[in-house]
């Protein structure tokens, strides 16, 4: 039964430790103000060969879970933008190059400004982890009572 209990609890940290970042087929993504126009964002998006990412989709996921698209990269992969007035929190940047081409930045906005040294990259979360542990907690209720049943 410990051991059991044991191998439940250590599943998650196990397959945590064990899975790669997903890296999206390799996009790469940077967010620059532009000088001239402080409000204006400029996003640059690119493979890890080199090649822009071309025509990608570009979504920004507010701090209330709404979607709003910004438009789609030019031909060397960039997209101008600027954030809605009095913007504030954490909002998710987007860009969808097709289908396994995604890129994901985490923007903190302060003041209706992009914190542009606090964006960091990557998926927010790991389903796979919480599936796992959802079903271990399962799995030792289930045993709980199965030996309280005896």
């Amino acid at each position: 039964m410990r051991a059991a209990a044991v191998l439940c609890a250590a599943t998650p940290v196990l397959i945590w430790a064990s899975t790669p970042p997903a890296r999206a087929h390799g996009i790469e993504t940077s967010i620059n103000r532009l000088e001239a126009l402080n409000a204006q964002l400029v996003l640059q998006s690119q493979f890890s060969t080199g090649e822009p990412t071309q025509d990608a989709l570009v979504r920004l996921i507010g701090p209330d879970g709404s979607s709003q698209e910004l438009g789609r990269t030019d031909a060397s992969g960039r997209l101008s933008f600027a954030l809605p007035p009095g913007s504030q929190g954490s909002f998710e940047l987007q860009v969808d190059g097709g289908p396994g081409h995604r890129d994901y930045l985490e923007m903190p906005v302060q003041g209706g400004q992009v914190q542009l040294d606090q964006i960091s990259a990557g998926p927010r979360q790991r389903p796979l982890l919480w599936l796992s542990a959802l079903g271990a907690t399962a799995m030792l209720l289930g045993l709980q009572r199965t030996r309280r049943n005896r």
